[in-house]
């Protein structure tokens, strides 16, 4: 059956027949697109005709090691040996609610999340989009909704197809690339006009709920804001936004990066997560009448607070994420909360009660939005069931407080798996996949002789 009951059906222009809507749409070609433990969107590409025959027929398949694989391509390979060398098929079951136009890849072309299933119909609970559903299923039998806003940094940057060179700006409008700071500043917005409108025309014809866009602090950073809605909607929003941004910025000249920490010199880029929960009525539960905060705010922010330092890997899922969280470097590495002040990793923004929220400014632009998202409000309904206090609300400066956050890749894995509650709910089957795919990818990593330990060591030691 069809998973129609957690997506907007609004890319199908309110129609539930698929048939109906591609060809309405001239579509000959669906990219069928399951994300994995990095957000790579993997699966397969299918003619329009062979893609409703595959719905019919519930003959979709896609081999399991794709939830295996890891950032450089390589398979990490699986705990059960005799299962990695068999490497059985996994059922695809595409959500149909997803269907919306791929402009970015040419005419006549869309795209369909798909969700992963064993073949008796049990979900595959490795998948980064089934992870957040069980986090929101727990929303749900409590009588809540949780509401979420994304907020995403990105850099533009000159092609860079050798990667031992640095990253730089790209050559904007007015035939120069940017070499200072320019926050906010609309004149140097526009040197990438070109970019941004077809980034936005492929927006719209994709039916992402973009808000408003900035430049960022760094050289030819922008952050563009979702509007706040359902978080497994906006999750898959996030990754079509990814790709159609790089799409825009290859057509551009330029390339597109949402790498935590690309250039040494400049600022990171970030997912900030904006969070509340509503009842089923939509009225807020972060907020009373007399516009103070609730109870369950406080607990909410106080579990964020105790299991954020546990769950980073979910935040910071790269061995580059940790090069952003530093203190004093444009994001933080506390947390700290306080009502508007952004050197604090949780962030009560001002505006009035129906707009109570919390924003966890971990995240970095690389982590996978599902399972970012997932941990957020995870962490946050475990606090409100453990009744947990939140701190003192900080005041000034936080850079300076002391951080309980793992410094190191190695550090954050090791206290994610010795962490009981969150195994609990996130399942051993997604646990055991996501350890296995982030120890090969730091394994790889120590493995490599950077350009540092050549300038600095290969003559003097």
């Amino acid at each position: 059956m069809l998973d129609t009951t957690t997506t907007d059906a609004s890319t199908m222009n309110g129609t539930n027949d698929p048939k109906d809507w591609l060809a309405a749409h001239a579509v000959s070609e669906v990219e069928c697109l399951v994300p994995d433990m990095n957000g790579v969107l993997r699966g397969k590409a299918l003619p329009a005709a062979k893609f409703l025959k595959a719905i019919e027929d519930r003959a979709l398949y896609l081999p399991s090691s794709a939830f295996l694989v890891s950032i450089d391509g390589r398979y990490s390979g699986s705990v059960d040996e005799g299962f990695a060398y068999q490497d059985p098929d996994m059922r695809m079951v595409p959500d149909v609610a997803t269907l919306c136009l791929a402009p970015g890849g040419g005419p006549g072309k869309a795209y369909v999340f798909a969700d992963a299933f064993h073949m008796d119909d049990r979900p595959w609970m490795a998948s980064p989009r089934h992870v957040l559903r069980a986090v929101l299923d727990l929303y749900r039998q409590r009588g809540w909704r949780a509401v979420v806003a994304p907020e995403l940094e990105f850099y533009l940057t000159a092609p860079n197809p050798d990667p031992d060179r640095p990253v730089t700006a790209p050559v904007g409008r007015n035939g120069r690339s940017e070499s200072v700071q320019h926050p906010y500043d609309m004149a140097a917005l526009e040197q990438f006009e070109p970019v941004i409108r077809r980034l936005y025309d492929y927006a719209a014809a994709a039916g992402l709920p973009l808000d408003t866009l900035i430049h960022e602090s760094g050289t030819a950073q922008l952050e563009i804001n979702f509007l706040h809605g359902d978080a497994l909607p906006l999750a898959d929003k996030v990754l079509l936004f990814k790709r159609m941004t790089r799409q825009a910025a290859q057509e551009g000249g330029m390339q597109a990066t949402f790498m935590a920490k690309p250039i040494a010199a400049q600022a990171g880029s970030s997912m900030h997560l904006h969070m509340s929960v509503v009842d089923e009525a939509g009225n807020t539960l972060f907020a009373g009448r007399d516009g103070a905060d609730t109870e369950m705010f406080g607990h909410f922010i106080g579990g964020l607070q105790k299991y954020i330092p546990e769950v980073m890997p979910l935040f910071a899922p790269n061995v580059n994420s940790f090069r952003r969280i530093r203190p004093n470097h444009s994001a933080p590495a506390n947390i700290e909360w306080s009502h508007d002040n952004r050197s604090c990793g949780l962030r009560v923004p001002a505006g009035g009660p129906t707009a109570r929220r919390v924003e966890n400014r971990l995240p970095g632009a690389d982590a996978n939005p599902y399972l970012a998202i997932a941990g957020s409000l995870l962490c946050g309904y475990l606090g409100v069931e453990e009744k947990i206090a939140r701190s003192t609300e900080a005041s000034g400066n936080a850079y300076r407080s002391r951080s309980t956050l793992p410094k190191t890749m190695e550090e954050a894995l090791d206290r994610f798996a010795a962490c009981d509650p969150l195994r609990a709910v996130l399942g051993e089957d997604f646990f055991q996949t996501y350890l296995r795919v982030k120890s090969v990818e730091l394994d790889l990593f120590q493995s490599v002789v950077t350009s540092w330990e050549r300038d600095h060591l290969l003559l003097k030691v």
